[in-house]
């Protein structure tokens, strides 16, 4: 009655045969490529960050530039890796500062670097070739652990600044990184080339205006550039997709006022940065890694311990000014609620505005960062003069501090400040609340205990935690008036000293009156979790063969559907695709449609109408296989693939008139780090919609993005995808992006990588030791906040442990947390080859921890291991068959059936 699905090689290659493209067959660019290029253009506008100007900026239109540096005419669309889309064409800065009407008069010295840097990137190429062979891997593979860094670009002499003829001169710094490997603290790098510091400071000798352009993936060191004389303007132009050139001009030229802000601290110093010394390959030791900073991350850290950055969180400077002013605060239904007027008060450019909230929580017996971010807004484009009304809120609740002790999230009592401005180091206390009661707002249990975390840092301003606070309730207050308000003179900072970092140029000077409101404990409601502590085996009465169709139609359950499955069929529903060990490289093991990351398995769909489901990779557009060709019968033919360097070419001998030719050119939009610096969640969600369109066209289910791990170090090689320091940042901005694609119906995010994954280097191997109150607050919070708001199709699991765990093998992450505690309700999945033995992708060095168990996946409920191989199954298969433990873990066949079950309801929420 069911099927055999040992898998059979024969029959993947008839479903290939009866396959549907949905790639065109002309290579004309398309009416959606332009719009959707324009649309990333618009919103790319908004994530630029303008770091410096002393009026040099916008630029005249027209006229003669001088442009220089490594990014003018090899400018970088985003960084390297699995998340690389491959686009039809990359506008240049030289490209659309020509387009612009800019004439651009240092020809001479760009084909000069031009020169040196071909040179250097092909004896790289042959490098990587030979490094390849060596290794027996593939060339992309090479990559991952030692990709091509930017070399130092061609010395600016005399002869060149005499033959440009203008006064103005652009200079763009260029940095890549990408996933596989970390950064380092060194020139070229983190640092400037001794080579950039003397052209800069020779084009400030020589020219009266001087742009410096960061076309860069991560925070650098730019304390040395204050030190130059000349430069006029510094603008963080980040990697802004396929259209990066022509929006530089547009914000060079003042078509488009600059409004982003940054969403990480940069320091003075990389020694500044609390996980200095001991990051990744910093200290040697790429096996562990210990999170000792605890909750002390980007600018919780230097305004808590008075260190002062070079620029602060939430920095960006505008080409016009605006004023922003606290006009009511009230708490209504648990709800703060604030009303800010911006007001453009320049008089020649319309601009945008951040407006920032952040509170201070009472030095209680919990220590507390002295601000975190609370909420904020954007403004719309408003011209000189004109004004706007904000309504910004966030819940009380927001503001709990997560008690190890007492397992609980915990709002203690005292008073909460309210600041409201720019950026948090210019703000103005806006309101006081007052708790008079702890309370707790929900009651876990711990879940990720470390004997191995060493003391963590702390900030002098507290006690030990108290029974006191543990056994806190929620009491009735006399009298108590919620949102009740009176006027008090409240100094700068409130209850925290005047003199410590945070209050800025921009705080309340001397005594002002703000409101002073009430909190009533009573109205803040006690919630507690309730964990699944057993699996129900799943079981039915029907006789009768079910299908997806019965599901969908409501004649039968997930459930009863799941249970009529045989333990094979079970197994290979969680298990993708990919069976030849080492057929395929990273983000390219799709049967279906080439160059997408991969599928789910197909074989259930003739006799139960479970459909695979198509994976692609992210985050900065979909990365799919631009050409491909196949012959008159549907078959793919080799050659098209391309990652990174690597390029695999057509057989020359293929005669046009026997084989068909199609083209999937999708859209790659700004990083992920650029977009959180728009900080316009409306318009990341256009973002997001856009790509979903895109997976509409070329037959994607799921989009394996966004990436929304935090900025912990800024050598982290993989923080372009991410969005910043600070979780809640970068919660919003995921959420964001996953209601936009998920506006499409059936197409879904995959929010990754879950979770704590803060290092490329020994990625699959190293062990996260984060403490309970640091993971759930800083490298959780932004999972739950996109889970809670937009209940993404998916996550994906990291390759890291945290604590002694792999994370894929961890019941105590993906159920309890995420599902039993936040409530997701999707499919989980492991980021590809974490469950298999991959030499030529891990190393063949010693490792102190072993690979992630298949059985352990199935164990913690991570639903899909991807790409899959055939000994995944055959150890599911036998760990429940056989009742025995394999590689640790024990699996049931009602976990086995809980997995699956997953899975089918993720395949009814994609079906086509």
């Amino acid at each position: 009655m069911f099927l055999d699905v040992k898998y059979n090689e024969k029959k993947r290659k008839e479903r290939e045969s009866m396959r549907k493209f949905f790639a065109a067959k002309s290579p004309e660019i398309t009416k959606r490529e332009l719009e959707h290029m324009e649309l990333a253009r618009a919103v790319a506008g908004e994530c630029m960050v303008l770091l410096e100007n002393d009026g040099t900026l916008p630029l005249a239109a027209g006229g003669k530039l001088a442009l220089y540096g490594m990014g003018a005419r090899h400018t970088i669309k985003g960084g390297t890796g699995s998340g690389d889309v491959n686009t039809r064409s990359n506008v240049t800065i030289e490209q659309g500062l020509a387009e612009a009407g800019y004439t651009i008069t240092t020809g001479g010295w760009l084909d000069r670097n031009e020169r040196k840097r071909t040179a250097e990137k092909d004896a790289y190429l042959r490098w990587m070739t030979e490094e390849a062979e060596r290794r027996g891997c593939s060339p992309f593979l090479v990559s991952f652990s030692d990709p091509f860094a930017e070399p130092a670009p061609e010395m600016i002499t005399e002869e060149d600044w005499r033959a440009s003829e203008t006064d103005t001169a652009v200079y763009v710094i260029s940095r890549n990184s990408g996933e596989g490997s970390d950064r380092y603290d060194r020139p070229g790098d983190y640092r400037l080339y001794p080579e950039e510091k003397e052209q800069l400071a020779f084009l400030g000798r020589s020219y009266a205006k001087v742009v410096l352009v960061l076309n860069i993936g991560g925070v650098m060191d730019l304390s040395e550039i204050k030190e130059i004389p000349g430069i006029g303007a510094v603008l963080l132009m980040t990697q802004l997709g396929n259209i990066g050139g022509q929006v530089l001009a547009d914000v060079l030229s003042g078509r488009v006022t600059p409004s982003g802000k940054l969403t990480d601290t940069w320091a003075k110093r990389y020694e500044d940065y609390p996980s200095a010394a001991a990051f990744s390959h910093n200290d040697g030791d790429v096996d562990d890694e210990y999170y000792t900073e605890g909750i002390y991350v980007g600018y919780r850290y230097f305004d808590t311990f008075g260190v002062k950055p070079l620029y602060c969180f939430g920095y960006g400077k505008s080409y016009t000014e605006f004023a922003i002013r606290t006009e009511n605060v009230v708490v209504k239904n648990g709800q703060v609620i604030l009303s800010v007027l911006v007001k453009n008060t320049g008089s020649e450019y319309a601009g945008k505005e951040v407006v920032q909230v952040y509170y201070s929580a009472p030095e209680g017996t919990l220590e507390k960062p002295y601000q975190e971010l609370a909420a904020f807004a954007k403004t719309g484009l408003l011209a000189p003069g004109e004004s706007e009304k904000l309504e910004i809120a966030f819940a009380v609740r927001d503001m709990a501090s997560y008690c190890e002790k007492c397992a609980s999230w915990v709002l203690e009592k005292g008073d909460y400040i309210l600041r409201i401005g720019s950026s948090s180091a210019d703000t103005q206390a806006a309101a006081v609340l007052t708790l008079k009661e702890t309370v707790k707002t929900e009651i876990l249990k711990n879940l990720f205990a470390d004997a191995e975390l060493p003391e963590e840092l702390h900030a002098d301003c507290t006690g030990a935690v108290t029974d006191d606070l543990c056994d806190a309730e929620t009491m009735e207050e006399p009298g108590c008036d919620e949102g009740a308000a009176e006027a008090v003179e409240e100094n700068g900072c409130g209850n925290r000293a005047a003199e410590e970092p945070g209050c800025g140029a921009g705080a309340a000077g001397g005594a002002t009156q703000i409101p002073h409101i009430l909190l009533c404990a009573a109205e803040i409601e006690t919630r507690q979790a309730q964990y699944m502590e057993e699996r129900e085996l799943y079981t039915t009465d029907q006789t009768r063969m079910l299908t997806l169709a019965d599901v969908k139609n409501g004649t039968c359950t997930v459930e009863e559907l799941t249970a009529q499955l045989t333990v094979e069929e079970l197994a290979e529903l969680c298990v993708g695709t990919l069976r030849a060990d080492g057929g395929s490289i990273v983000g390219n093991a799709s049967y279906t449609v080439p160059g997408a990351a991969g599928d789910t398995s197909a074989l259930l769909q003739e006799t139960r109408g479970i459909k695979n489901m198509i994976l692609a990779d992210g985050p900065a557009g979909l990365r799919l296989q631009p050409v491909f060709k196949t012959n008159k019968d549907g078959e793919l033919l080799p050659g098209g693939e391309i990652l990174g360097d690597s390029y695999v070419s057509f057989d020359k001998n293929l005669e046009e008139s026997q084989t068909d030719t199609y083209y999937q050119y999708c859209t790659a939009i700004p990083i992920g780090w650029a977009l959180a610096q728009s900080w316009n969640l409306p318009a990341l969600e256009r973002i997001g919609a856009m790509v979903g369109r895109e997976m509409e066209e070329f037959g994607i289910d799921l989009w394996l993005a966004p990436a929304l791990n935090i900025h912990r170090n800024p050598l982290c090689g993989r923080n372009f995808e991410y969005y910043s320091e600070d979780p809640y940042v970068s919660g919003k901005a995921a959420a964001a992006i996953t209601k936009g694609v998920q506006s499409c119906a059936g197409k879904g995010t995959t929010i990754k990588h879950f979770a704590a994954n803060s290092q490329e280097d020994n990625r699959y191997f190293t062990n996260s030791h984060v403490s309970e109150r640091a993971l759930r607050e800083i490298y959780l919070k932004g999972f739950e906040i996109a889970v809670k708001e937009s209940q993404p199709f998916s996550i994906m699991t990291s390759y890291n442990l945290i604590n002694g765990t792999h994370t894929a093998n961890s019941r105590d992450l993906l159920q309890a947390a995420a599902r039993d505690e936040w409530g997701f309700e999707g499919v989980i999945m492991t980021d590809w080859f974490t469950s298999q033995e991959q030499p030529a992708l891990t190393g063949e060095a010693k490792v102190k921890y072993p690979i992630s168990a298949s059985t352990g996946c199935i164990y913690a409920g991570n639903d899909i291991q991807m790409p899959g191989c055939q000994k995944n199954v055959d150890d599911i298969t036998e760990a429940v068959k056989s009742g025995r433990e394999i590689d640790g873990y024990s699996v049931t066949l009602a976990d086995l059936q809980y997995n699956a079950a997953n899975v089918i309801r993720a395949v009814c929420r994609t079906s086509r």
